[in-house]
């Protein structure tokens, strides 16, 4: 039923897109309907699995990069309060700024290539995953602590036996939404400025009014989307398996049979 639930939704959207179009009348080049969509894949697949492959690549190396400078920055925050102190406004500064301001900059400093997409990337998922991972690590249990320095355990061996496998589950949870989120960074320094990837095509389409081209392109990234927030998912299960998932559903059930 896991696998199935997908495929049901999937063509409940493709039926009330079908609907929308024919009941409504509206021209190709305001809704293609899922057939001309389709066709248009078909025609082009070369072209926008090439793309695609372009597009995923700056996903899977913003991915890595972000996730690794968030994790080292967490650990420095969380082991040196001075460098808290002058880092974290800068983190929040950096933030601020629009992502949509920077890709001019970036393209400006790094080229057309995959090198200005790869740090847009890496920009967007840099914060979630640095704050997350902080958080976890300043919220450890203090009872653990307090218990860690009464053995005589170092500083260092409380931040990698304790500090550490106890932040993991923060730190999927900010992985988490950066795997959502990721594909912004690389489709708008696509759009901002590119040769090749689904953001470059979809403008392009856009530019000659091949609506039924950027609906497929844009159909391929959201199922590379999907499928890579899946994917990572399941692992960061895998990797803290060890935490126990509630349901909030049964807290209820739970609440109504419990003797007043």
């Amino acid at each position: 039923m896991r696998l199935l639930r997908p495929l049901i939704i999937l063509a409940g959207l493709v039926v009330l897109w079908q609907a929308t179009v024919s009941l409504l009348a509206l021209p190709h080049y305001i809704l293609p309907a899922p057939a001309r969509v389709a066709a248009a894949w078909w025609d082009r697949s070369e072209s926008i699995l090439h793309h695609a492959s372009v597009t995923g690549a700056e996903i899977l190396l913003g991915l890595a990069l972000g996730a690794t400078l968030g994790c080292l920055s967490a650990l420095v925050l969380a082991s040196y309060r001075p460098a808290r102190r002058w880092l974290m406004p800068v983190l929040v500064v950096s933030q601020s700024i629009p992502v949509f301001a920077l890709a001019p900059i970036l393209v400006l400093w790094l080229g057309y290539g995959m090198g200005s997409k790869v740090a847009m990337a890496t920009l967007i998922i840099y914060f979630p995953v640095t704050a997350a991972f902080l958080d976890g690590l300043r919220r450890t249990e203090p009872g653990w602590l307090d218990l860690a320095r009464t053995m005589g355990a170092s500083r260092s061996a409380i931040l990698l036996h304790l500090r550490i496998p106890a932040a993991l589950p923060a730190l999927a949870s900010g992985i988490r939404v950066a795997t959502a989120i990721a594909p912004i960074g690389a489709v708008v320094g696509e759009w901002v400025g590119s040769s090749a990837g689904l953001g470059f095509m979809m403008l392009h389409a856009n530019a000659r009014m091949q609506v039924d081209v950027m609906f497929a392109a844009l159909f391929t990234l959201g199922v590379m989307a999907v499928s890579l927030y899946y994917a990572v998912d399941a692992a960061l299960r895998r990797f803290v398996s060890w935490q126990a998932e509630t349901d909030p559903s049964r807290d209820h059930n739970d609440a109504r049979s419990f003797p007043q």
